[in-house]
């Protein structure tokens, strides 16, 4: 299990993104050399975990709960098969691309540690957006994403550090609750009825996710299907 590639994004205008200046960092691009992780902050404040990256819509990206987005090279394999078409390292706006990883099988609140100094915990999964749709040129990018259901996860930074490409991924801390990724995305987006099953993953779980199923629970209980 290793580190492919480290990608970083610039800013860049664009006419598909609903960001108030027009520009966004989703074209991230592999790097040579350290780059450095650190928690970059509160969410609306604190942009991207990894230095010199881009996240230019910090109301819906970045801060310390989506500092880092990683993606299996795995998965863009299989979307090159469907899509017939090339898609290079840092091609959904990830900044980790894995090999060896089940990324979005990871489990909430699960911790890696990269390289020799960094360790990284699982929050959620990421739900696309218009201008991932617009950066990829797809027609109904959005609903076919959501359809196949790997979304690659999000992590907040425990321990701050240097990472490069080619950097070892090992499995640090594995949580009992059986709460993945895969599972915190579909309840999110297409399977409401699994949100109560996102509460045994508690603090470790991306907050704005553990609001929306304490608020589903306060409605329809743990029981219901509506």
């Amino acid at each position: 299990m290793k580190l492919l590639s480290v990608n970083l994004g610039r800013p860049k205008a664009v006419p598909y993104t609903d960001q108030r200046d027009g520009v966004t960092g989703i074209d991230k691009q592999p790097v040579d050399g350290p780059v450095r992780v650190a928690a970059p902050g509160a969410k609306g404040n604190g942009a991207s975990g990894l230095a010199g990256d881009a996240v230019c819509e910090t109301r819906h990206h970045g801060g310390d709960d989506q500092a880092v987005y990683a993606v299996a090279r795995e998965d863009l394999d299989e979307w090159e098969r469907t899509l017939g078409r090339t898609l290079t390292n840092g091609m959904f706006g990830e900044n980790l691309t894995t090999e060896g990883i089940d990324v979005s099988g990871a489990l909430i609140g699960e911790r890696w540690a990269v390289g020799p100094e960094v360790v990284l915990e699982v929050t959620s999964g990421r739900i696309p957006c218009r201008t991932f749709q617009g950066h990829l040129g797809e027609k109904g990018w959005v609903k076919r994403f959501t359809e196949r259901g790997a979304p690659g996860a999000y992590f907040r930074v425990i321990r701050p550090g240097e990472i490069r490409a080619g950097d070892a991924v090992r499995i640090v801390h594995r949580p009992e609750h059986g709460v993945t990724v895969a599972l915190q995305f579909r309840a999110v987006t297409t399977e409401r009825e699994l949100l109560p099953r996102l509460l045994a993953a508690g603090g470790a779980l991306h907050p704005e996710a553990l609001a929306t199923a304490r608020t589903y629970v306060e409605k329809y209980g743990t029981g219901s299907t509506a």
